[in-house]
């Protein structure tokens, strides 16, 4: 069994900058992320946030680190660059997994986050 470390990007937005609204759209990014690759928390090497700079309600790390087997995780929080005409209210993640899984990586694009990578959308039938 041969052990390799992948990477997973995603993000999604909130509609406003609230402790709730982004709760919600982290435990909704981190669920798909989840399902869509059947991920054990245990096998993430690490995971970083980034959110723009109109979000500041509260860390998305601390709200991966509350959920189920995550505890252990190193999260990381950090402020995306701004570049004008970006969108807005924008959290991403990249996490590096452990694994001897073969199987191709589903990168959660979600909400209006979706027009960023347009070619990794999943349609939800």
């Amino acid at each position: 069994m041969e052990w390799r470390v992948r990477a997973i990007r995603g993000a999604t937005t909130v509609a406003e900058n609230s402790v709730e609204a982004i709760r919600e759209a982290v435990n909704e990014l981190l669920d798909e992320l989840e399902a869509r690759n059947q991920l054990d928390p245990t096998e993430i090497v690490s995971a970083t946030f980034s959110v723009t700079r109109d979000l500041d309600a509260i860390f998305p790390a601390s709200i991966a680190r509350d959920r189920s087997r995550w505890g252990t995780v190193p999260l990381l929080d950090v402020q995306q660059m701004h570049v004008v005409g970006s969108l807005e209210r924008c959290i991403r993640f990249l996490i590096h997994i452990n694994t001897s899984r073969d199987v191709e990586i589903h990168h959660p694009y979600l909400r209006h986050a979706k027009a960023l990578r347009p070619d990794l959308v999943i349609s939800s039938h």
